[in-house]
């Protein structure tokens, strides 16, 4: 490649070092098996496959039942499920790769047909989301959620705990917190979804609380230097939207400074869409926070080149590419074409559009 790049140069992740500055952001993919929701043999090959980027973020983990969104998610709250993740990071580590664990509560994205006894979602405010979900092979709309009593919210952290304790014993290197794309935390944060009038609505501070009190006990749990965390202030995900996100993205990335977190995960702009969807300014984020600033939403080598040679990132994020290419690293290394992604593969079904995309020696000998 003869382009100058930081894309390609070590970095220094807490503990770890990462070979490359390449991370495999969080991808859902609906392969998990029923009824136990541990994640399947070919888990194991598709994570082992990818290991050659610097850092893998796994699906996201719901942390319980209560947790989940669409079908054939994969939890981190069971003896099983840890099990099968434990598969996986050992496949990971033998390729000498780095694995974190995304953990997930949904909120009110979610059926009733995948709560316990058939309850409905939970919420910070009882406010229907406009969105599908994914339930019975399709996408569905999602269902009516109810208002989390304060009581309850005590729980809901002590299953994040819970969940990192679970990912440790698994092999993790580490946990990533799904703050992000209009689930459980994210809902609480934003004015739009959060009408409370106790100690977790109303003002920036209380909004924030409830992400800020699970990245405390994560961390405590994982240690700081294995805990990340993903926010997308401006994303129209799932429904979600605030009147001020600058000030509020402000406060709690000044929060996550203080609890020393090994990085934030920014998704800039509209997950999967726009990166100018809204103004925002990420720089204010990157000057706040200490750690590793991780830059996500429509990178391509390009851009990923001239945000690091900016100074304006420390690891960049990519999706996509990253589901059609495992050896992406490589790819972008040599300059190679990109094997094209199949959508209608993207969410449930087997090795198809899975475990099968050839790495670059094997699609050039299929050309031939």
């Amino acid at each position: 490649m003869s382009t100058p790049t930081k894309l390609f140069e070590p970095y220094k992740l807490g503990p770890i070092t990462l070979p490359n500055r390449l991370v495999m952001a969080p991808l859902t993919r609906n392969r998990a098996v029923p009824p136990g929701m541990a994640p399947s043999p070919l888990a194991t090959e598709y994570y082992g496959q990818r290991a050659s980027a610097g850092l893998l973020v796994t699906e996201a983990s719901q942390i319980s039942q209560q947790g989940q969104g669409y079908q054939d998610t994969p939890g981190i709250y069971s003896k099983e499920q840890v099990a099968g993740w434990r598969k996986v990071t050992e496949r990971v580590h033998e390729r000498n790769g780095r694995i974190f664990i995304q953990l997930w509560h949904v909120g009110r994205v979610s059926h009733t047909s995948l709560q316990p006894n058939g309850g409905a979602p939970v919420a910070p405010s009882a406010i229907r989301a406009k969105g599908k979900t994914f339930v019975g092979g399709m996408f569905t709309d999602i269902s009516e959620p109810r208002e989390l009593k304060l009581e309850e919210i005590p729980g809901i952290i002590e299953d994040f705990k819970r969940g990192t304790a679970n990912a440790l014993a698994a092999g993790f290197d580490g946990v990533e917190i799904h703050g992000a794309n209009g689930y459980l935390l994210d809902q609480f944060a934003k004015d739009g979804t959060n009408k409370r009038s106790d100690v977790y609505g109303g003002s920036i501070e209380n909004r924030a609380r409830l992400m800020l009190e699970v990245s405390k006990v994560v961390a405590s749990e994982a240690g700081p230097e294995r805990t990340g965390i993903r926010i997308s202030p401006v994303t129209p995900a799932n429904d979600v939207s605030d009147s001020n996100p600058q000030p509020l993205f402000d406060h709690i990335v000044d929060q996550l400074d203080a609890l020393k977190l090994v990085y934030i995960h920014v998704i800039e702009g509209a997950t999967g869409g726009p990166r100018d969807n809204a103004p925002f300014d990420y720089a204010s984020l990157r000057k706040r926070f200490k750690g590793a600033y991780v830059a996500n939403n429509g990178y391509d080598f390009e851009l990923a080149t001239k945000v690091l040679a900016a100074d304006a990132a420390d690891l960049i994020a990519f999706g996509k590419p990253f589901i059609s290419n495992p050896d992406l690293v490589e790819r972008l290394m040599q300059g190679a074409p990109l094997n094209p992604f199949d959508k209608s593969t993207f969410y449930g079904g087997g090795a198809k559009g899975y475990t099968d995309y050839p790495v670059l020696g094997e699609a050039l000998d299929a050309a031939q």
